[in-house]
């Protein structure tokens, strides 16, 4: 266990949370809209957020939902957050699903978790249009997040709020008093399920809340803090960092309006911090160079990289004032990203830093709240994933002889279990400590270091490892590849292959290479990979190569199914 680096409030749950952050907080903005009007920002409070959370489950209550399971789904927006607290500050267990699923998952998930309400945006009324006719589940009430158009037994969640304060004011006070058992299950999250069905997250309030503490210890967030809200909620890590660790903080959050507006969002809401993943971070940060190469300020910025790292080591930090012009790029006022899902290219982490936008790598699972991990404000290392949090301790299992094994964790801000699943269960509780199915290892300074997902593993006949990981990480860096994704194909001598599936952009070649022909971008990458190959022992060579432009199959944060993608090669 590490020391934690800052003065953390005690919560027990997320209504202990909720109402201290009220009480704390009390008139300033939780969360900020755009208005119609140019420049001007809507926002509401602390307090009114406790009030309409109080009101709409008061409603939840009186509709017969005291201790059952509630679903929200939907895009990132307020109504989410209020959703998914109205359920947990007093009612019952939240479901939240992932909104990219198709029709039928969705169904799927909904009759699993056996939910008898579920809150949704107008994207998905045809959906439970759908399910309202064919009334196949426990499903009872349908709560839509929007008015327009709403149609028999739909109800809108604004009408339910209005229900709840008519209620309170003749004196209900069930949701209000409601007592939280914060070992029980509150949150059933379904894992990405990328090799086989999804399974289900048993997390108490008790995980939630040692997780939201641990990151109040070692990361500072605050009420001069504006979070911008972009990865889907219904992941833990969107849900648990972006969301409710904001709450926790006295932060205000916005939310992105869609992947091309990020920059723009950065700007308008003087963002301050946001969590995403490789892909988001690693794109702006090529942006951010190819805007200073194009300006010819290349030699610039080097020589002022070199200067501002000389001062650094007498405590000397000018990089903000040093790299205004780029900070202002992005609003002037982003001072922390936060990674997670995948591990950041190297070069990106380096330079984001170097820059002065603080970067930190962050570690964790569906299963551990997620949080086990992180770089924080004062311990830092590039290509580590940082340090493991205060309440939670780590080992290494079966270690090889590089000191590579499986990542095991035990802690308060481990699940409870998979719901229904003994087998499962089984499967990763080793005498009370979690297995994580990730290989990675423990320096001499305490930073851990991730190195693959352990079913990812290529073993070769004579015992030699190959993480794919580490060489999609150098393919991705060949100029015009998108993406990559490594795998083992049966050779003649019953052993495997390496071999390398390419996602390429045409423009970026054209515009770089000169290159058009489907047959020479493949020489251009195969003569780049061969260059690889002569870094590396040769039992690693990459020894074919297949080439697209059709984008690999990944979960919702951009982790690629490999399992999908073997089916398609």
């Amino acid at each position: 266990m590490n020391k934690r680096l800052y003065e953390y409030r005690h919560i027990n749950d997320l209504k202990d949370m909720l109402e201290q952050s009220a009480k704390l907080f009390d008139d300033k903005p939780a969360f900020i809209f755009k208005t119609d009007k140019p420049d001007k920002y809507d926002s509401i409070d602390y307090d009114d957020f406790k009030e309409q959370v109080d009101e709409l489950g008061t409603a939840l209550i009186d509709m017969g939902l005291k201790d059952k399971r509630i679903a929200v789904i939907g895009e990132n927006r307020y109504e989410w957050a209020l959703s998914y607290m109205a359920v947990v500050a007093g009612t019952g267990v939240v479901v939240p699903l992932d909104k990219s699923l198709p029709e039928g998952e969705i169904e799927s998930l909904i009759m699993r978790s056996d939910v008898e309400a579920i809150f949704y945006t107008k994207t998905y009324k045809d959906i439970m249009k759908r399910i309202r006719e064919e009334n196949k589940y426990n499903l009872k009430y349908f709560i839509c997040m929007d008015k327009e158009n709403l149609q028999d037994g739909e109800l809108y969640i604004y009408d339910l709020k209005e229900k709840g304060e008519e209620l309170i004011k003749k004196g209900n006070r069930e949701f209000l008093d409601a007592k939280i058992d914060n070992e029980k299950m509150s949150i059933m999250l379904f894992t990405s399920g990328t090799t086989s069905m999804s399974k289900a997250v048993m997390l108490s309030q008790k995980n939630i809340c040692t997780n939201l503490m641990d990151i109040a210890s070692v990361i500072k967030l605050d009420e001069n803090d504006t979070m911008l809200s972009f990865l889907p909620l219904h992941h833990t890590f969107e849900c648990t960092v972006g969301f409710l660790y904001p709450i926790y903080s006295g932060a205000k959050i916005a939310y992105c309006e869609g992947i091309r507006h990020i920059a723009d969002n950065i700007k308008d809401y003087h963002v301050t911090a946001m969590i995403s993943v490789p892909v988001l971070f690693e794109t702006m940060y090529k942006k951010v160079m190819k805007t200073i190469e194009k300006q010819g300020k290349m030699k610039k910025v080097q020589t002022g990289i070199k200067i501002s790292n000389f001062l650094l080591k007498f405590g000397i930090d000018i990089r903000r004032k040093l790299f205004k012009e780029i900070h202002d790029k992005l609003g002037g006022k982003v001072r922390l990203f936060v990674n997670g899902a995948a591990a950041l290219d190297k070069e990106t982490e380096i330079g984001f830093n170097a820059l002065g936008f603080k970067i930190v790598q962050g570690y964790g699972l569906t299963e551990t709240s997620p949080v086990v991990a992180a770089g924080n404000d004062k311990y830092t290392k590039i290509g580590s994933i940082g340090k493991v949090f205060p309440s939670v301790e780590v080992k290494i299992v079966d270690k090889e002889e590089d000191g590579v094994g499986e990542i095991a964790v035990k802690g308060d801000s481990v699940m409870l279990g998979y719901y229904n699943n003994d087998e499962a269960n089984k499967a990763v509780f080793q005498d009370g400590w979690f297995l994580t199915g990730d290989l990675g290892y423990m320096d001499d300074e305490d930073f851990l270091h991730i190195v693959s997902r352990k079913k990812n593993v290529i073993v070769l006949k004579n015992g030699k490892n190959i993480y794919p990981e580490e060489l999609e990480n150098l393919v991705n860096k060949i100029p015009g590849v998108k993406e990559s994704f490594v795998y083992g194909k049966p050779d003649r001598d019953d052993d495997l292959k390496i071999c390398v599936k390419v996602v390429y952009d045409q423009e970026v070649l054209k515009a770089e290479q000169n290159l058009e022909k489907e047959e020479d971008i493949k020489d251009f990458i195969w003569s780049k990979i061969k260059e690889i190959n002569k870094t590396m022992p040769a039992y690693k060579y990459i020894r074919e190569l297949t080439i697209t432009q059709e984008e690999l199959i990944k979960t919702t944060t951009q982790k690629v199914k490999r399992h999908e993608e073997m089916k398609r090669i």
